[in-house]
């Protein structure tokens, strides 16, 4: 019941501001005719008697002085007390509406209705042998190129993980809709649909399989989850088998691509080898020379020869022409000797700066140069067949051997009690987010209501 509201009270005053006027939105009906009534009362003129001046040469006494009119102040109303209007009752409402309920409602299915999940743990890391390889350096590089390293078969690993051919292995040993799908009538947003296709299980992989892991160090730990504990570690022991096949599959093709990296290498290093060697053979057989170079040695052994008998024809000419006449039948034969001998190394020596004598036609300079680009391609390709070998036999010992291995830290456990689903940390999230919302959503009505 509402109490009457005071009337104004009017007090006279001759100092002072007017007291502040109250806003006129609050005011109640009587409020507003009371200030009204006041408003008209201020504005009536009051009419006050003006004194007559008087000269002051009269002597006469001094005039009165006249007092100001009173001041008119209106002093408002108390207020009155507070209480619950229409849009209080509105935020009330929603608060309960959209924050309350759903809470209770999230709180009775999350306690009542979900089942209980169990987790297994798993963690393994991908480990690489840290053994010297003998390969060839080209070879390592191809190996490196073929995914060599660690950490690049562990983000291979993290993807496989998340892939829908280990929901396919899995499907298949477990029968994932059966046991995932079975508390679908009761549990119809933590269970799996009994009806899923395999896009739904992939999916729905991520409720079944918790994977965290650790880009600096490798380190992959798993949380595998199902209404039972032996479901649980079973399935962790199935994925754990499934990683390290991956891993041994990656082995076997990085052995397989470094065999024929160094078998290529070894084919063609053989190729090379046997054009060499039929170049060599085909440029002897063109100019029946053996080795140009010992060849070229034996005929600058003859000019020798010859220039070694020439000076000794010429020492016995001058001894002979000494002690005997210019017709002695010795001197024309020491002279006749002499002629031969220089003739015959002339010649000598214009094949040997021409090749005139030899069958190609070719001169020894040239010879020589084509022998000796034929002996270095020999040897380059005798170089390359002893690496390309050697690389052949370090792959064949590294593929020997298996050189990235998984490493299981923890193995699957068997869990003993339920462990998801978490309910309180899923009630406290529902809380917040309802609360935020509904906190955003009163903020933006009393915007809006406070601009219009």
């Amino acid at each position: 019941m509402n109490t009457p509201h005071p009337k104004p009270v009017i007090v006279h005053t001759t100092q002072g501001p007017p007291a502040p006027k109250k806003p006129r939105g609050n005011l109640s009906a009587q409020e507003r005719e009371a200030r009204k009534k006041a408003r008209h009362a201020k504005q009536k003129p009051q009419k006050q008697a003006q004194p007559k001046p008087k000269s002051a040469q009269t002597g006469a006494p001094k005039q009165k002085k006249i007092k100001p009119a009173a001041r008119i102040i209106e002093v408002p109303p108390m207020a009155s007390p507070a209480r619950l209007r229409r849009r209080h009752w509105g935020m009330i409402f929603s608060l309960v509406c959209h924050v309350c309920i759903p809470l209770l409602i999230a709180g009775w299915y999350i306690w009542d209705r979900a089942e209980d999940r169990y987790a297994s743990t798993v963690g393994f890391t991908v480990q690489q042998e840290q053994a010297p390889s003998l390969a060839s350096p080209l070879t390592d590089a191809f190996s490196a190129l073929g995914g060599a390293g660690g950490s690049m078969d562990a983000d291979i690993l993290y993807e496989y993980l998340h892939s829908q051919q280990l929901v396919e292995a899995i499907d298949a040993q477990f029968d994932l809709r059966g046991h995932y799908g079975q508390f679908h009538a009761t549990d119809p947003i933590f269970a799996l649909a009994p009806d899923a296709t395999l896009e739904d299980m992939v999916d729905y992989w991520p409720r079944i399989l918790k994977i965290s892991y650790d880009e600096n160090s490798g380190l992959i730990e798993l949380q595998t989850l199902a209404y039972t504990p032996e479901i649980a570690q079973n399935i962790a022991h199935a994925v754990l088998s499934n990683s390290q096949a991956l891993i041994n599959d990656l082995n076997a093709q990085s052995r397989q691509d470094t065999m024929r990296y160094a078998q290529e290498d070894l084919t063609n290093a053989q190729t090379l080898l046997s054009e060499a060697r039929g170049a060599l053979v085909a440029f002897r057989t063109r100019t029946q020379i053996v080795d140009p170079a010992t060849d070229l040695a034996g005929r600058l052994g003859i000019v020798n020869t010859l220039q070694q008998q020439l000076a000794e024809a010429l020492v016995d000419y001058d001894l002979l022409s000494q002690s005997t006449g210019e017709r002695d039948p010795r001197i024309v034969q020491a002279q006749g000797r002499i002629d031969v001998i220089r003739t015959r190394l002339t010649q000598e020596r214009a094949n040997v700066a021409r090749g005139q004598d030899s069958e190609t036609g070719e001169d020894y300079p040239t010879l020589l140069a084509q022998y000796e680009e034929l002996i270095v391609r020999r040897e380059i390709a005798e170089q390359s067949f002893r690496v390309a070998l050697s690389s052949m036999e370090a792959a064949r010992a590294d593929a020997a051997r298996q050189s990235r291995y998984l490493a299981a830290y923890i193995t699957p456990t068997l869990p003993q009690s339920a462990s998801y689903p978490d309910r309180m940390m899923l009630l406290a999230l529902i809380a917040l987010f309802t609360l935020l919302t509904w906190t955003i959503g009163v903020l933006i009505y009393y915007s809006v209501r406070d601009n219009r």
